[in-house]
């Protein structure tokens, strides 16, 4: 693990986010260089991050192109266009061909996406320079700690990984399987296994694929672990773990047998201690063996008869408790209701006339 953990130091980390952190405070607007492998660009409206871009992740374009939610001729149609620029947002939304909501979604996924591509990479140095003119800034800024809080959760779900790999650190190809197994796979590893011909790192992949690169380095990561790709022939992998020295607090490299398996450490006074216990046990259970067992009692018991007298010391309903005889009493309704049928039965037919 301590082989990819530590292609990357901590400081560039560190200087990146002190960088960020200077923009921020200043509320800043402009633009943010990072020097490194593979670097990037992040672009600042008031210390709020608005866009990100990174040669190492897709950009929203790609993503729109790639992933075949706008075709090649429409975008092509779309750039033709007087005022159109390098992002034709108006022209996408009013030809129908993406909506508002949905490209602004694109704008953030390719932002984050970026900034772990540069987060995974190596940081080298950060230059603060004017203002730039980003590809497809997003309406609302993001917070700089917000987006590299997220890209480190990503690094570090990425390490938790059995066979982790990095997004430019690993050329696979497809293990051997058969029809039916492949036939059996969700659409999106047959995709990324189509794509995977040895010479393609993960990157490549994101790139040719219109998907971000970390969705590609997480799957690239658990068909490895499952065994649908392998390591060309002749290749050495270093496939576990990746750099997190510089986000994480440094620990030791975990022993090659899972801690499952090993024996724990026992003292000797403890085993003597069990020793001792287990043969004054066995010679008990011995002596219980020679003693005659005893031969239950199988008399029945006489069941219980309740007594009559006892029901009679019940305690009972005081009357009048539920307040019905004192709401329909003849002091609120003139008469009661037991009353009213009483007076009904005694009526005769005679004074009534029928």
């Amino acid at each position: 693990m301590a082989g990819i953990r530590d292609s990357l130091d901590r400081d560039g980390y560190e200087r990146l986010s002190r960088a960020l952190s200077e923009v921020a405070t200043g509320l800043c607007t402009g633009e943010l260089r990072v020097s490194g492998r593979p670097g990037g660009t992040f672009h600042f409206r008031d210390g709020l991050v608005v866009a990100v871009e990174s040669p190492g992740a897709p950009g929203p374009d790609v993503l729109l192109l790639r992933s075949g939610r706008v075709s090649g001729a429409q975008w092509a149609e779309l750039m033709r266009e007087p005022g159109a620029g390098r992002w034709p947002e108006n022209g996408l939304v009013s030809h129908g061909y993406a909506g508002s909501v949905q490209l602004r979604v694109v704008s953030m996924m390719a932002m984050q996406d970026a900034v772990f591509a540069v987060l995974a990479g190596r940081v080298e140095g950060c230059e603060a320079l004017g203002e730039g003119h980003p590809l497809a800034p997003v309406p609302y800024g993001e917070a700089p700690a917000r987006l590299l809080q997220e890209a480190t959760r990503k690094l570090a779900a990425l390490a938790a990984l059995p066979r982790a790999v990095l997004p430019d650190g690993a050329r696979l190809v497809p293990a051997p399987a058969t029809d039916d197994e492949l036939r059996w796979l969700p659409p999106s590893q047959r995709e990324l296994l189509s794509h995977a011909d040895g010479r393609r790192t993960g990157r490549d992949i994101a790139f040719r694929t219109g998907r971000s690169v970390y969705t590609v380095t997480v799957e690239l990561s658990r068909m490895l672990q499952e065994g649908r790709l392998t390591f060309p022939s002749g290749h050495t992998p270093v496939t576990t773990g990746v750099p997190l020295a510089r986000l994480l607090p440094r620990v030791p490299d975990p022993p090659t047998r899972p801690a499952a398996c090993r024996t724990p450490h026992i003292p000797p006074q403890v085993l003597s201690a069990l020793a001792s216990a287990v043969a004054k046990s066995s010679e008990a259970a011995s002596r219980n063996l020679d003693t005659p067992t005893s031969v239950p009692d199988t008399t029945p018991i006489p069941a219980v008869v309740p007594d009559p007298a006892a029901s009679r010391n019940l305690p009972r309903r005081r009357p009048g408790a539920s307040g019905i005889t004192e709401t329909l009493g003849p002091s609120s309704n003139g008469t009661s209701w037991k009353g009213f049928f009483r007076l009904r039965s005694r009526i005769r037919p005679s004074e009534t006339g029928v």
